[in-house]
């Protein structure tokens, strides 16, 4: 018994440390993150990935519906243009003509491209 309110605490806790943990993410539907996906793409920073790819899921998930202001190539469908890009991983950010794979915050995306949160 005593086993199992220990696990049952744990996990309480894991949920309630994720839940601030989503809670304390930027807001993915203010118009200051929409300005934020803006800049990215003013400042030419393309996001390349794949509808079946998770991790370009959550990348896209951090933005919610400001992710439409990004600069965005899906590389089922603009296969060569990929390659060329020396697209090895989804998602793949092109900043500054260097390519950064992997998910990444917005506070690296701000820093690589000096926009703003």
């Amino acid at each position: 018994m005593k086993t199992i309110n220990i696990l049952l605490v744990a996990v309480i806790v894991a949920v309630v440390a994720s839940a601030g943990f989503l809670y304390s993410m930027p807001s993915a539907s203010s118009g200051e993150d929409s300005s934020f996906a803006q800049c990215l793409t003013d400042k030419g920073a393309i996001m390349y990935g794949t509808d079946w790819c998770s991790y370009c899921k959550k990348q896209k998930a951090m933005f919610g519906e400001s992710f439409r202001d990004i600069d965005y190539r899906n590389c089922d469908t603009v296969g060569e243009e990929c390659s060329q890009a020396g697209i090895r991983g989804y998602p793949t950010w092109v900043i500054g003509g260097k390519n950064y794979p992997g998910v990444r915050s917005f506070e690296e995306l701000g820093s690589l491209t000096g926009c703003e949160l």
